[in-house]
């Protein structure tokens, strides 16, 4: 007991010195309304820094890059929507696109955005080619050309259904200075983060705060607030505490919140907790290659041990609603039969008697002398994965199977799932706009750690063929019936043990208003919000 009070007392210290920190980092005052009485600052929390925010790789915050860049499309409720083109037109059977690109548009740089520009972006895109070809788009670009100074050209050498969704996410064809690229490249950096957004990057301080403020040139509405100040604390209890004092203004994003911090605000009059739909599928992926996950019976023994109700109504409370598959039914064509594995513990343990897998005395099956050990890796930067992992864990040990937890920081996490070096570990689907022909896409590539995972499968190389055709359909019905054989595939495998239907999260001071959910998980619509202290 001694010992348990003296790790709460160091606790608690340490929970005091990250706040007197919070407080101290720069971005000048934490004070409430005057910054807010006009609109002046809005202050924002992330677990970590802004990192590179070169819009064509993959590294950066992705909400500051929404900050910051903009595509040739939206992807709005209703749709694509004009963003730097105005108009756009599809010819030739869906192989050429042409873009009328918007008048007036200047980078924050006063560099103007005409054709000229966007056609310098595609360049360095492509330059870096190597680095996009999970995009089946890179495999079938043809060319793509400035007509004039204000109509774009695309041309590919067969049709592919996803190109304008491709064409408006974040990354990587969001569109950068033609002056702040290097000797016309961007694959090796960039030397300013300059586009044609709603806000610039005004300050940084390594993994301590970013200051951003509202581009002058902005082509469009203007933002409401005038400034952004991002600060970075990882720890999740202390960005709850600073959001109480009045040090931070909102928290955003579904793994910055957990489902204690959205019940804890209901019903306050101080802060308002939000909820989106669900955007993705939060799921443990079982690497095929591995000698004891290799055998379907142990990968769908698992998935018949893992109680998904359970798990959304005792750690998400029925936030998250419990994952029969892979992508949900509201996801477009993913409305299909498929027979979900229910929990069944004696199933489990049946399955696993009849792949030779025994109960030692202690409790953990064994086969020809080997235990039934596996790892799972989390992502240590997640508020929730860590206590999934525990009750993941006591609950396998029910059917003979001992399950070693380990936390990596997300860049590790990301690293070896990549490479295939874990046993079982958490991802998520890419959400929409993505889902599903992008998480599919990527299956095809070591983009995560889906690839990998797969290899095992006896029917890897008819799934990738299958998705590839998916991408380059123009039939309706064929798309249906091969996504139809995909997901089929990928259920029966039992790859991929679905959890929960993750949504995104927000916590933030009542007199903020208008904060939204957009259609992609990774953007924080800032330019929408405003402060009204009179309510």
């Amino acid at each position: 007991m001694n010992n348990i009070f003296f790790k709460t007392i160091l606790k608690s210290i340490f929970v005091v010195w990250c706040i007197s920190l919070i407080g101290c980092s720069s971005g000048g005052k934490s004070t409430s309304n005057e910054r807010r009485a006009n609109n002046e600052e809005l202050i924002f929390v992330n677990f970590r820094d802004i990192r590179d925010l070169n819009p064509h790789l993959y590294v950066g915050e992705m909400y500051a890059q929404e900050m910051l860049y903009e595509t040739l499309i939206n992807i709005g409720k209703n749709g694509y929507e004009p963003c730097l083109a105005e108009s756009w037109e599809i010819t030739d059977g869906g192989k050429v696109y042409t873009f009328n690109i918007r008048k007036g548009v200047y980078f924050s740089d006063g560099e103007i955005c005409d054709a000229n520009a966007i056609k310098a972006n595609f360049d360095a895109i492509l330059e870096n080619k190597a680095r996009h070809t999970w995009l089946e788009m890179m495999h079938i670009l043809d060319k793509v050309e400035a007509i004039d100074d204000y109509t774009i050209r695309i041309t590919l050498t067969s049709p592919y259904y996803p190109m304008l969704t491709e064409l408006g996410v974040t990354r990587p064809f969001a569109m950068i200075s033609p002056k702040a690229m290097k000797n016309g490249s961007t694959k090796n950096g960039v030397n300013e983060f300059i586009g044609t957004g709603p806000y610039v990057l005004k300050e940084f301080e390594t993994d301590k705060y970013a200051i951003f403020e509202a581009n002058t040139n902005y082509w469009g509405e203007a933002p409401k607030i005038k400034k952004i100040m991002v600060k970075v604390i990882p720890d999740n209890q202390t960005r709850l505490l600073a959001l109480e004092k009045g040090e931070i203004d909102l928290i955003f994003g579904k793994n910055m919140l957990d489902s204690d911090a959205i019940n804890k605000y209901k019903g306050s009059d101080k802060f308002v907790s939000s909820l989106s739909e669900p955007t993705s599928t939060r799921q443990i992926v079982l690497n095929t290659t591995h000698p004891i996950l290799s055998d379907s019976k142990v990968r769908i023994a698992l998935q018949h041990a893992t109680d998904k109700k359970a798990i959304s109504d005792g750690i998400f409370y029925g936030l998250e609603p419990p994952a029969d598959t892979l992508f949900s039914k509201t996801i477009p064509y993913c409305n299909i039969n498929l027979t979900p594995y229910e929990y069944n513990i004696e199933e489990a343990k049946k399955l696993l008697d009849e792949a030779g897998w025994i109960a030692g005395n202690d409790g953990v099956r064994e086969k020809n002398g080997q235990k039934l050990h596996l790892s799972l890796l989390y992502n240590s930067d997640s508020v929730t994965e860590k206590t999934i992992s525990e009750y993941l864990q006591a609950e396998y040990a029910k059917i003979g199977i001992q399950v070693n937890i380990t936390g990596e920081e997300e860049q590790s996490y990301r690293d070896n799932m990549k490479a295939g070096n874990f046993d079982m570990i958490f991802n998520i689907c890419w959400g929409s706009p993505y889902d599903p022909q992008s998480s599919l896409a990527a299956m095809r590539q070591r983009v995560y750690g889906d690839y990998e995972a797969q290899q095992g499968l006896h029917d890897k190389k008819e799934i990738d063929e299958a998705i590839t055709k998916i991408l380059l359909s123009v039939d309706e019905k064929e798309r249906q019936t091969l996504y139809n054989f995909v997901l089929t595939r990928l259920h029966d495998d039992a790859v991929y043990i679905p959890l929960t239907y993750e949504c995104n999260k927000a916590v933030y001071t009542a007199d903020l208003k208008n904060v939204q959910f957009a259609q992609t998980q990774y953007e924080v619509p800032f330019w929408l919000m405003y402060f009204d202290i009179a309510n």
